[in-house]
């Protein structure tokens, strides 16, 4: 009974390590110049091993992107943690986003690759699973408190995450990332005024 216990956290152990050397190969090489070999040298295991978690370099990749991409939800999330007013909430999410944003690892990994690699559809898929609900959750308390009519949260869930992701990726791609930020918080402050005043 113990022996496959072992093997099962034995296997966690190793596509955990192996994520997380990628994720650092992958920020810091890019995908083109992340080889499975160099994976492979600094995590010690074997090319049958690494292809049991990921049968191919593109199938550890999105494990990485899906990774990276649930830290920034959860980190967005805890921005908001305790404000109670939704719009407040919003504004703190979209806000630890766009930090989020200016992090070499985020920048490369989801803004940059993630849509190349995953393809655009891919992409937004996995966007839509982690932001896009979280969205139109607050949306619909707004809505819920005359703020916002009901029929319009899941299209506006689906502008503002565009919008804030266009932020986002200002911020990822410019050479002064505090001022990029700076803005950006203030287009969104602005933007979040104008809709809900």
């Amino acid at each position: 009974m113990e022996q496959p216990n072992k093997n099962v956290a034995r296997g966690e152990a190793t596509r955990a390590q192996l994520v997380a050397i990628a994720t650092r190969m992958f920020a810091d090489r890019g995908y083109e110049d992340t080889s499975i070999e160099g994976v492979l040298r600094e995590a010690g295991v074997s090319r049958g091993s690494l292809y049991h978690h990921f049968p191919s370099k593109e199938a550890l990749f999105e494990a990485v992107a899906e990774d990276v991409e649930t830290s920034v939800g959860a980190q967005t999330v805890a921005a908001a943690d305790g404000i109670t007013e939704p719009v407040a909430a919003l504004r703190a999410g979209f806000l630890a986003w766009i930090r989020l944003a200016g992090d070499p690892v985020v920048r490369r990994i989801l803004l940059i690759d993630a849509p190349s690699v995953l393809g655009w559809e891919r992409w937004r898929a996995m966007e839509e699973r982690h932001a896009l609900g979280l969205i139109r959750l607050v949306l619909q308390a707004v809505a819920q408190e005359g703020r916002l009519r009901p029929e319009l949260v899941g299209t506006l869930a689906h502008v503002l995450l565009a919008s804030v992701n266009e932020v986002a990726l200002l911020v990822a791609r410019s050479d002064d990332k505090e001022a990029s930020m700076e803005a950006g918080a203030d287009a969104i402050d602005e933007m979040l005024r104008r809709l809900f005043g």
